[in-house]
């Protein structure tokens, strides 16, 4: 059995409807869930609007000190946060999953994933790099940031469930439990840095060097984009397996990413029908709708920047009270 999630909250559920019915149109034997960093509690989705697939709520995947972990991350560190305790929670809850596979919301697959499938007959895991090959330009994203965020791009991973990937999903979650922040000058950014010691921990991980995986901004210096009679092409000869649409709005149609700075939309007549497509799903399937839901674990940033002061400066809360009322 296989199983294949997404983390997102109910804002972003247009992203992960979008990313599933992919999935169900190209690999309908893998089995999807939508990880919901977010409260079900006081919510009454429309009817044309009820998700049409499985939404696990966090808080009820048994992490311990899960509010604390709220208290201490903003709303993109706690999604990220929680990654590997919902690769934990499919491999108790479905002992058969041997497989299980990570993709970022914002993500269309458009091939059947057999040889990533095969792969993980044969390895541990799966990673994709966030690039294959240097850049010749100072622009954004280069190298330093990539060194910056992390070699590989954790908007995708695979385990074959294991001894050795169970014991590595745990050091991970440790991890991530207190060190999942955005913190660059301290060498974090959220989960990905962390990322970079699965090789080095677990010898047969597989790196995918397809270009046709995780296909995105970063990589768009190396990679463009036909289409034939067998789907959309990256450099003529690779199927394109999935794309990652990261950054995009499809309300500001021109820019291609905002994480980006290398290529105007306008530079890339390559990418247009697959922005197009994009943008067209995301409208169908309610984007606008959800979008508007606030999400029940946001801390208004006064109250995360004085936990976050409180917590480097070692303080009493109470201490730190009277600096930030003059705030």
């Amino acid at each position: 059995m296989t199983i294949a999630f997404t983390i997102c909250s109910i804002n972003y559920l247009a992203q992960a409807l979008t990313l599933r019915e992919s999935l169900a149109k190209t690999n309908p034997e893998i089995n999807f869930f939508v990880g919901l960093v977010d409260r079900l509690d006081h919510v009454s989705f429309e009817p044309k609007y009820q998700p049409k697939c499985p939404l696990i709520e966090v808080h009820r995947i048994g992490i311990d000190g899960f509010d604390e972990m709220c208290n201490r991350y903003d709303i993109t560190e706690l999604n990220t946060a929680v990654k590997p305790f919902y690769f934990s929670y499919f491999w108790e809850k479905y002992p058969e999953a041997n497989k299980v596979i990570y993709f970022d919301p914002d993500i269309i697959v458009y091939q059947p994933l057999h040889q990533l499938l095969a792969n993980l007959d044969h390895h541990d895991a799966v990673l994709t790099p966030h690039i294959l090959s240097p850049i010749e330009d100072q622009k954004t994203p280069n190298e330093l940031h990539h060194l910056n965020t992390g070699i590989y791009n954790l908007g995708f991973v695979a385990f074959n469930r294991n001894e050795r990937t169970t014991s590595f999903v745990k050091w991970w979650e440790e991890k991530l439990t207190y060190e999942c922040l955005i913190a660059l000058c301290d060498g974090l950014f959220v989960d990905q840095n962390w990322m970079n010691f699965l090789p080095v921990f677990i010898e047969n991980v597989h790196i995918e060097r397809d270009p046709g995986y995780n296909a995105a901004y970063w990589n768009l210096h190396e990679r463009t984009f036909s289409k034939n009679d067998e789907g959309f092409q990256v450099n003529q000869k690779h199927s394109l397996i999935f794309f990652h649409y990261s950054g995009y709005d499809p309300a500001k149609p021109q820019i291609l990413s905002k994480y980006q700075d290398r290529f105007e939309m306008a530079q890339r007549p390559d990418l247009h029908e697959l922005f197009d497509y994009y943008g067209e799903r995301l409208r169908e399937n309610g984007q606008e709708y959800y979008r508007k839901f606030p999400c029940a674990y946001i801390k208004p940033p006064r109250v995360l920047r004085y936990q976050r002061v409180r917590k480097s400066l070692k303080k009493p809360f109470e201490y730190l009270s009277n600096v930030f009322d003059t705030i």
